[in-house]
């Protein structure tokens, strides 16, 4: 079982897939400032760590209440 250090990071369209929201979705609440961590590829392409997603999610918990 992998650890989240040891997780690949996900993909745009994976984080998209487990939140169940659109590409465009996500790419609105990058420009916004409300999206999770990323990291950008020399490519171009992003990736969010397990953790920056999960410590995001946890604002979101905070933010709720």
């Amino acid at each position: 079982m992998a650890t989240a250090a040891t997780s690949k990071p996900l993909t745009v369209a994976e984080l998209c897939a487990e939140l169940g929201i659109s590409r465009s979705t996500f790419y609105d609440w990058r420009a916004k400032g409300r999206a999770p961590r990323c990291l950008k590829l020399p490519n171009g392409d992003l990736r969010i760590r397990r953790t920056d997603l999960d410590r995001w999610l946890a604002t979101l918990e905070d933010a709720a209440c």
